[in-house]
């Protein structure tokens, strides 16, 4: 299994980047939080508290209550690669999730987003 580099990449240090990115197109911060919310089961508190750990991606999923089980009809390109033919296992939830902020930023609307 190859170890890629953002997998110890403090959940905190990119999580601005989600939120900005989402700002930047008019969304706002408490969508940002509640689509990783859906993907990942966790509360608002278990989120913020996360958050707070500095917990790297790998121990953010790791930890995470309880994956979604339809991010799986996450489809698309996202860094060139198509999601749904990502074969590591932690590095596809890293994809769903930016192909989640991705869409909330490019104006999908939001029930759309969270496939449910």
């Amino acid at each position: 299994m190859t170890t890629h580099k953002i997998f110890s990449m403090s959940f905190n240090r990119v999580y601005p980047s989600y939120v900005k990115k989402a700002e930047r197109k008019g969304k706002t911060k408490a969508e940002v939080d509640e689509l990783i919310r859906w993907l990942t089961g966790y509360t608002q508190e278990g989120l913020e508290e996360q958050l707070e750990k500095g917990n790297d991606f790998e121990t953010f999923f790791a930890e995470a209550p309880q994956m979604n089980p339809a991010r799986r009809s996450i489809k698309g390109v996202i860094c060139g690669i198509r999601v749904e033919e990502i074969e590591e296992p932690l590095m596809q939830e890293i994809r769903y999730l930016d192909k989640l902020i991705d869409e909330l930023a490019r104006g999908k609307k939001f029930e759309n987003i969270k496939r449910d």
